[in-house]
């Protein structure tokens, strides 16, 4: 494998609004591809907006939704991929034939589709139905893998996206400032967002805190370091929906050292070189190697039946 150059990216996207998020999505393909970057990642439902879609009902899902490749944003993917010579991640509601309705993530070259990836966790809408697969597939040499948001917090998922084969991790998030029972989370008032070119102090405070980066950075350079990844995490800025996200998107080491990070209150991205040697001076890398899957293999794999709850979704909470 040879270096490759990956950006991940942060902006603000409209609920529903395709049109508006693929125009930024081109323009910050078109500002990577020109510093030489060969891959861009954007966040969770890039493409559609996120947090709204916990209000729709499934007629509305299914006009929002779109068969993949076939629907149009893929076309357009395809079109920002080859006039910039980028491949492009993103994320979107997925439709399939029989009206099954998925939170997607694809990969898009020049010549169309790579790989697609169906969330195994998905929460945000009742209506949707989780994937039943990892997913691998190659960007110029290097074995990549797709986990989008809480999927990741689910470390099973990322040490079997690992063993197989995954050397990177993209990570698409909508996430941070919403409330939990862990101490100091909740929502960050938008009136900060609205003020931030007055009081950008106030703003960085809350996004950096407990609420934010500081509840990230507890976990997330650990799935990086354990398992011997880079870890491409991306993230929104600004308002999506009524809930205001604080952006962060960054590109962790197998170090778990952050070697890249957006952080500022913009529409932007940042662009970090992999080195394939570090795959292999890594201590995840020996970590792995050194496992005894015979002692735990009938631990982790007995019967669990899944329990799933988001805190900030109880009515109580929004």
């Amino acid at each position: 494998m040879q270096p490759i150059k990956i950006s991940t990216a942060q902006f603000e996207n409209k609920s529903g609004d395709k049109n508006y998020n693929l125009s930024v999505i081109e323009n910050l393909a078109q500002k990577a591809a020109q510093e030489g970057s060969d891959v861009i990642a954007f966040h969770e439902c890039s493409l559609t907006g996120y947090t709204f879609a916990r209000k729709l009902s499934r007629s509305q899902m299914l006009d929002l939704a779109e068969l993949i490749p076939e629907g149009p944003t893929i076309e357009r993917l395809t079109q920002i991929a080859r006039q910039n010579n980028i491949v492009v991640l993103a994320g979107l509601f997925e439709k399939d034939k029989h009206d099954n309705l998925y939170k997607a993530y694809v990969c898009v070259d020049a010549n169309g589709l790579v790989a697609k990836y169906r969330k195994l966790h998905p929460f945000i809408n009742p209506h949707l139905t989780a994937g039943d697969s990892y997913c691998v597939f190659e960007i110029k040499g290097w074995k990549c893998g797709i986990l989008i948001c809480y999927d990741n917090n689910v470390i099973e998922n990322v040490r079997a996206t690992r063993l197989l084969g995954a050397d990177v991790i993209f990570m698409p998030h909508v996430t941070m400032c919403t409330p939990s029972t862990r101490p100091g989370a909740g929502f960050v008032d938008p009136k900060l967002w609205e003020n931030r070119a007055l009081d950008p102090t106030s703003l960085r405070l809350e996004f950096d805190g407990m609420k934010g980066r500081s509840w990230l950075m507890k976990w997330l350079p650990a799935r990086a370091y354990d398992n011997g990844i880079y870890a491409v995490f991306s993230n929104p800025i600004g308002m999506d929906d009524d809930q205001l996200k604080n952006g962060c998107s960054m590109i962790i080491d197998p170090f778990g050292d952050v070697i890249a990070e957006c952080r500022s209150f913009n529409n932007e991205m940042v662009t970090a070189t992999l080195s394939p040697e570090k795959l292999r001076q890594a201590g995840g890398y020996r970590y792995i190697q050194a496992r005894r899957p015979e002692l735990y293999k009938h631990i982790i794999g007995q019967n669990h039946v899944p329990e799933q709850k988001v805190v900030w979704l109880n009515p109580e909470n929004t």
